[in-house]
């Protein structure tokens, strides 16, 4: 039994199979090596001037007119004296935002004969062109720009802007077989910023199949040419711009894989499909961070900055830029590429290259058959003591190659030593009578006991290995919360919060939902896993609706204790999640993570600004039947062309108060008038709505828009 064992762990590692869970496992060692190596020292020579809320809240919402750019690098260069600046932005569409089109069109329409006007425009034009401040800001300065691409699988095949030359021409590996991210579209800078910067680079971090993000592709294949990446470009611009240089294994003989990259005395391994491993100093925070309005007023002591390399980039959660990472479920794009650049300048990128699979080969053939004709003949002691030594052993030897910059697979040779042993020790027959009791420990913390019972009746589809599935997650948010911690006394706001959060999750509870977290005041729950619900959308929403009707109950208690009245916004949104056990080896949680997830956080935070309680988004009410919606607005999502709609549930069909109906009725009229440009109508309905419900900041919101 332990050979056959051997021989399907030796078949997995040639690929004669696939074990799915070993490749997570892997990716799950790898990820523990990084904790457990981590410098965590703040570095020095890489800065981050960061797009903050506090930036956003000082200097107005992004994107910002690009004349504010021009200043921000006027002020890095001119004041700063910093070395280079590379940009984890794209600056794909024109800046209309100082009105120029409309002066030009008037100049060209009923103004074309005013002389005056004329010249007044000819003067001020060179003023209201920020394309023209910024790229005339770019020029003669070591600015390199960023730009995505798209790939297969995204439903888009687009180009926009102008990409910046290859580093290798069409061709320049043809007939290798070398399998390089080839991608279908991109979308890049204006023509007049591009060829005023110094050169650009791709800032798109291929995730892992577990939506974590551990390696960037340093070359793009498009239209059979090579593009590099925003690190390999600013470490390339850091270095005095030598030129890449291709590793290729010498003497050849068949074998054609790209093993490193080189630029000047800068070597950067590269794996089989010429990505490399991100070199993660830490968790966010191992760089040094500078808010830009901070730039921007005069804040910084120049002597921090002065000849630093320096990434733009943005960690304001409503701009969409925080990735997954073996360092943290919500890490900074711009973070990443901090990492690499650093890494690349330092020669601290680890290599794992394809021929890696020969070491992980040997390994299993050895451990395997000596395990396998050993164990049988040693006592239950000696068999312990045998397989810690052995797993001590390759281990170590792992650990040492890790120290030496070379990744070796560990996970497959551990999980063959361990199930060797565990079958040398019978424990094959107490997993299966067990497993029906670890469903409890395992998820009984998240989900009703209602449902671990029902789990427990067939526990084997149930575990907390990563997967993504179609869920809904809601956030809530306690509004005014910070005023109202400073109004109380701790062991008072405790208790606030207790008598708080129970109700709430009594509700969540009630409609099958999995408690994900408790944030502050903040709770974030999903539906849907870890035990599968096709209405998952549908009870997400009620459980938003309930929630609000359950603290309209509470809200007389708090009174009558002298507490404040508690309010809350909740966001509710669908789609594809990555849901799984994720953390670190001192913590782990069961937690779902993606793009649907963030968009959900986001939702919550407009539920203020729309006036509203509960905002759900477009996927989730495609998904809902029974149920009453308005639509509120339609909002933009980072990395995504076409606005999402998002809309507030009323309640269930025939429950609906007939007010509330008829003002839902009027609003969406008016916004049909808005939509179709019919700007008076509108304005007209919108403020007869808002006579009738002043309070609301809905109908203002529109009212300033056609303003």
């Amino acid at each position: 039994m332990g050979l056959l064992v051997t021989a399907v762990f030796l078949l997995n590692a040639v690929g004669g199979v696939r074990i799915g869970l070993l490749h997570r496992l892997e990716a799950l060692t790898y990820d523990l090596r990084l904790h457990f190596s981590a410098s965590r020292a703040v570095a020095r020579d890489v800065v981050i001037v960061d797009i903050d809320e506090k930036s956003l809240a000082e200097e107005g919402h992004w994107p910002w007119p690009r004349d504010k750019l021009a200043q921000l690098l006027d002020t890095l260069f001119n004041r700063d004296h910093v070395a280079l600046v590379g940009f984890d932005v794209v600056f794909a569409e024109k800046d209309r935002s100082s009105g120029l089109p409309v002066l030009e069109h008037l100049a060209r329409g009923t103004l074309k004969g005013d002389a005056r006007y004329r010249a007044a425009l000819r003067t001020l034009r060179r003023r209201l062109d920020y394309d023209g401040l910024f790229a005339q800001a770019l020029k003669g300065r070591r600015v390199i720009l960023g730009y995505y691409f798209t790939f297969h699988g995204e439903n888009r095949a687009r180009v926009n802007g102008m990409l910046p030359s290859p580093v290798f021409p069409a061709g320049a590996f043809h007939g290798m077989g070398i399998p390089f991210a080839k991608a279908t579209g991109y979308g890049a800078n204006l023509p007049v910023l591009q060829k005023n910067a110094l050169g650009a680079g791709h800032f798109v971090p291929l995730p892992d199949v577990d939506g974590v993000i551990r390696r960037v592709p340093m070359l793009v294949e498009y239209h059979g040419a090579y593009y590099e990446s925003l690190a390999l470009a600013m470490a390339r611009a850091y270095l005095g711009d030598p030129p890449v240089i291709a590793g290729l294994p010498p003497g050849g003989g068949g074998y054609h894989r790209l093993e490193w990259l080189k630029i000047g005395d800068r070597k950067i391994p590269v794996d089989g499909r010429v990505m490399a491993l991100i070199p993660y100093r830490g968790g966010q925070g191992s760089f040094r961070y500078f808010s830009a309005a901070d730039i921007l007023r005069d804040r910084v002591d120049p002597a921090a900055l002065a000849g630093a390399i320096v990434l733009v980039g943005a960690t304001a959660p409503g701009l969409m830029d925080l990735r997954s990472t073996p360092m943290g479920a919500a890490y900074p794009g711009v973070e990443i590429h901090a990492n690499l650049i650093e890494g690349i300048l330092h020669n601290r990128i680890k290599a794992r290259p394809a021929y890696v699979f020969a070491v992980e080969f040997t390994t299993l053939l050895m451990t395997g058959l000596l395990l396998s004709l050993w164990l049988p003949f040693l006592s239950p002691l000696k068999s312990t003591l045998a397989t810690a030594g052995v797993l001590a052993a390759v281990i170590g030897v792992n650990w040492a190659a890790w120290d030496a910059n070379l990744v070796l697979p560990l996970a497959a040779p551990l999980v063959m030593i361990v199930w060797l042993y565990a079958l040398n020790m019978g424990y094959g027959f107490f997993a299966e009578t067990r497993a029906k009791h670890k469903i409890t420990g395992l998820f009984g913390q998240y989900v009703p006991p209602e449902l671990v019972a029902e789990m427990s009746r067939d526990p084997d589809p149930f575990n907390m290995e990563g997967e993504s599935r179609e869920l809904t997650v809601l956030f809530s948010d306690v509004r005014g919360f910070t005023s109202i911690s400073e109004g109380l006394p701790p062991k008072e706001l405790a208790r606030l919060m207790n008598e708080y959060l129970t109700p709430m999750t009594q509700v969540i509870h009630k409609h099958r939902g999995t408690i994900d977290k408790y944030i502050g005041d903040a709770i974030m729950a999903f539906w849907g896993a870890p035990l599968r619900d096709d209405a998952h959308a549908r009870h997400a929403v009620l459980a938003a609706l309930d929630m609000q009707t359950a603290l309209a109950g509470l809200r007389s208690r708090f009174l009558q204790r002298g507490w404040p009245a508690v309010h809350i916004g909740v966001g509710v949104n669908s789609g594809a999640m990555s849901v799984g056990n994720m953390g670190s080896q001192f913590r782990m949680a069961y937690t779902v993570m993606g793009d649907a997830v963030n968009l959900g956080s986001r939702l919550e935070g407009l539920t203020k600004r729309y006036g509203v309680e509960v905002v759900v988004g477009e996927a989730t009410r495609r998904l809902v039947s029974g149920v009453v919606f308005r639509e509120l607005d339609r909002v933009r999502v980072k990395g995504k062309d076409e606005a999402v709609a998002i809309y507030q549930p009323l309640g269930l069909d025939g429950e609906v108060d007939a007010a509330v109906a008829e003002e839902a009725n009027a609003f969406d009229a008016a916004l049909a008038l808005y939509r179709g440009q019919r700007w008076d109508e509108a304005e007209a309905r919108l403020i007869a709505l808002r006579e009738a419900a002043p309070e609301n900041p809905l109908y203002t919101l529109y009212l300033e828009r056609i303003a």
